[in-house]
């Protein structure tokens, strides 16, 4: 790897302080893809700050310093850093904090989109996490911060470098899976999502499970191909896409309530035997999916 550019989260950016702004030059993707994807996986460490173990800020903190950017030391001390942004103005590259002890800001994670964070989390090292899960990061929520600013290139390219994608499936992936499995025509390549061009690669594959209602759009009216897909949500997909119904056959998951939007679909993957949750009573559901699961779910449903 160039050495010149170990930029393990960000492309080209500029930064706002207190006092002036920097710029930072751009890595290549495969550089981003290569250092960011090392990250994933580094165990939790009290008070660590490199790759032998992170605690929350000091993988922010390494992130930034990576830059050349030097962000302070603690997860409290870096809220008082940037710009005080709204959670429905959160966009990639954010600096999302939480009150995970009771006594104010004690956690801090990097935004990329989504909904989804990475971070360094107890028991799990640097991972990803949804800052509305409704079981712990939704109810300590305290706000965020804008340290740097992207356009939406630079954001894609973010969301691309913090996601190692020859491990994670995307939403584009997803459908060129599902397309295949299902043997659909995917000659035509106009869809009605402003995100996919017809000479985009897998715009056949999208506008194909898009006609039969597999997979939709945001508000906005993008499909977000370069988007990860959670567990939960490969579920509901699955499940339209194959016509699965539920055989009668009772499996709870600690993670998936009854009131659950992911319920109906989780329990009907779980009782056709396609999916056994992640061996300690869970699911997963806001797990990214990875290529390979989706592969073995895709084959369990086929067999």
């Amino acid at each position: 790897m160039n050495k010149k550019w170990l930029l393990p989260i960000f492309a080209s950016f500029m930064l706002f302080s207190t006092t002036n702004i920097n710029t930072a030059e751009a890595a290549s993707k495969a550089d981003l893809t290569d250092t960011a994807s090392k990250y994933l996986g580094v165990p939790y460490k009290y008070g660590g700050t490199t790759t032998s173990g992170f605690d929350c800020s000091g993988f922010t903190s390494k992130v930034f310093s990576d830059l050349g950017i030097q962000l302070n030391r603690t997860s409290g001390s870096q809220y008082q850093q940037g710009t005080a942004v709204a959670k429905s103005d959160l966009q990639v590259g954010d600096l999302v904090f939480f009150n995970t002890s009771g006594s104010g800001i004690s956690h801090v994670g990097i935004y990329i989109g989504d909904d989804k964070m990475i971070h360094s989390q107890t028991g799990q090292g640097v991972s990803y996490s949804n800052v509305n899960d409704p079981y712990y990061w939704g109810d300590r929520y305290v706000g965020a911060k804008r340290v740097a600013t992207f356009d939406a290139q630079q954001q894609a390219e973010v969301k691309q470098a913090a996601i190692d994608f020859s491990v994670y499936a995307s939403r584009a992936e997803v459908a060129v899976q599902i397309a295949k499995a299902l043997n659909l025509d995917t000659s035509d390549t106009t869809t009605s999502f402003v995100d996919v061009k017809p000479t985009y690669a897998h715009a056949g594959a999208i506008a194909a499970v898009a006609k039969l209602g597999i997979f939709e759009g945001d508000a906005n009216g993008k499909f977000n191909p370069s988007s990860p897909i959670t567990r939960a949500q490969i579920a509901k997909v699955l499940v339209l896409a194959f016509g699965l119904e539920n055989n009668g056959r009772s499996v709870a998951f600690s993670d998936v309530p009854q009131k659950s939007w992911a319920n109906e679909y989780v329990s009907t993957l779980a009782s056709n035997g396609i999916t056994n949750g992640d061996g300690d009573g869970s699911f997963g559901s806001d797990e990214l999916l990875k290529i390979e699961q989706l592969k073995v779910f895709i084959e369990r449903i086929q067999q």
